[in-house]
């Protein structure tokens, strides 16, 4: 086949894998030599706390990454380029070093990111290099699956129905690189070849290998097998926080270590044989695509309320709003399930899915402070932090967003908990000070007589806190704090 381009290089980014990597394919496929590079993208990591468990993923994602590329070739000298400093200063220095004629990276939608790419590709432009992107880590993005007036959804059952629907008319696309790594070009003589430390970049090492998570392909493929075992029974697992329910693959999905197309693949595939288990789990991928062409089509959301009339709420603010919100943050709200879900989050990076619906909502509805607040601090905290997602799934609890709860309905924080960790081995787990509570009592520790609590060794107050609120009268703060906003105006005085 005849190449269009002598020399190429191939920018990973969030698609950290040589297998079904749709970039990686185009690059392959256009160029006689492809170089492959990474930036540690200094304008985003200067914005980090210096240990972070995402950084420490990446690094160690890259190292094997490196290796397959080294492996894929006889010469054994491809491997990656890697680069320490912003983008864009580095990639174009990169690319004319290297002497390319065109660069290959995949679709980013988030606002920041693709503001940097039009720059990007501006400064390549003028010195002649091509940056061609294509779609990667989603099966259908932005304005692929209209509604029949043209317009994005922003319902997700419709949603769900026409991406099922054209999932079932069109097969997922598979882009095999093996046949055609025999291009990646070797690394040019004296071009550093090591990934750097942690150390090297700045940052400090985390809890991540005491946690066991399974970094790169080799970790995401074992995660993914491991899931496939209990893919039948997601529907009825998914919910317990104590239970081995959920794929934990949310941290490969968001940088690209597994191939979203493939997931889809297995659970259309095992959803037809009949698996409900596969079906559900499978409109959980369909969720965050969704999210994704929200973000996408309304990048009004970063910083807004996706439904403008929301922005109006007055949420709590001064001295009460902040102690109270580091009470949130801290896990000392006195409601157990809540702060043993923000121990979980603030111990390992990751919180059960239920659990940041029950978290999100105490914050928002329980203690009245603006959804924006959390928003950012899951975005500090979680391994799998993606923009879309992260953004979605708080508006959803804040009824601010698209296709949202209504706000009249409020998590109850204790019913939650009674209903999912009901013998309360999640909060025991997180909350060792609370294990000898009894069942009966675990949920709502400020309900029991003193006398039960003093047996357990639970002094409120000193062991464990009293709650920050009562959710009965929060409630009723809440139901008057939206009703305001929605409420008719009146009409203007004759």
């Amino acid at each position: 086949m005849d190449k269009k381009f002598a020399n190429g290089l191939m920018w990973f980014r969030r698609d950290l894998r040589l297998s079904d990597n749709a970039a990686l394919h185009l690059a392959l496929q256009s160029c006689r030599a492809v170089h492959c590079c990474f930036v540690f993208d200094r304008d985003i990591l200067d914005l980090l706390p210096r240990a972070d468990r995402r950084v420490e993923f990446i690094r160690a994602s890259l190292v094997e990454l490196d290796e397959l590329l080294r492996t894929a070739t006889v010469h054994r000298l491809s491997g990656l380029i890697v680069r320490h400093g912003p983008a864009g200063i580095e990639l174009q220095a990169l690319a004319a070093q290297l002497g390319v004629q065109a660069v290959f990276a995949a679709h980013d939608y988030e606002p920041a990111a693709q503001q940097r790419d039009r720059l990007i590709r501006g400064a390549l432009a003028g010195i002649g290099i091509g940056l061609h992107t294509v779609k990667d880590q989603v099966v259908l993005e932005a304005r692929e699956l209209l509604t029949k007036t043209g317009t994005p959804y922003t319902v997700f059952t419709p949603y769900k129905n026409a991406w099922l629907a054209r999932a079932a008319a069109t097969p997922l696309p598979d882009h095999d690189t093996t046949p055609l790594l025999g291009a990646l070009a070797p690394r040019p003589a004296g071009m550093p070849g090591n990934v750097p430390t942690l150390q090297e970049l700045g940052f400090a090492p985390t809890n991540l290998s005491a946690l066991q998570l399974p970094t790169g392909t080799a970790g995401g493929r074992s995660l993914f097998a491991e899931f496939f075992e209990r893919m039948d029974d997601y529907q009825t697992t998914r919910d317990f926080p104590a239970v081995k329910g959920p794929s934990y693959l949310g941290v490969h999905l968001r940088f690209g270590t597994v191939s979203v197309r493939r997931l889809a693949a297995t659970a259309l595939q095992r959803a037809a044989q009949g698996s409900n288990g596969a079906a559900v789990w499978l409109s959980e991928l369909v969720w965050r695509e969704f999210y994704a062409q929200i973000l996408a089509n309304f990048p009004h959301v970063v910083s807004g309320a996706f439904k403008p009339e929301y922005d109006a709420i007055i949420w709590e603010h001064g001295k009460l709003a902040q102690a109270r919100f580091s009470a949130w943050c801290e896990g000392r709200t006195g409601y157990p399930l809540v702060d043993a879900a923000m121990a979980q989050i603030n111990q390992t990076g990751y919180m059960h899915n239920r659990l940041r619906m029950v978290a999100a909502s105490f914050l928002v509805k329980d203690l009245g402070i603006d959804w924006r607040w959390g928003e950012r601090y899951f975005a500090e905290k979680l391994n799998d932090f993606d923009l879309s997602s992260n953004n979605g799934g708080w508006q959803w609890v804040a009824s601010t967003g698209c296709d949202a709860q209504p706000y009249f309905r409020i998590f109850n924080p204790v019913a939650q908990s009674e209903k999912f960790d009901p013998q309360g081995k999640f909060i025991r787990r997180y909350l060792p000070q609370l294990a000898k509570l009894p069942n009966s009592a675990v949920h709502a520790p400020w309900s029991i007589p003193p006398l039960e609590l003093q047996a357990a060794g639970v002094r409120l107050g000193h062991d464990y806190p009293v709650p920050v609120v009562m959710h009965d009268e929060a409630r009723k703060t809440t139901l008057a704090r939206y009703a305001a906003v929605r409420r008719p105006a009146k009409p203007p005085a004759t």
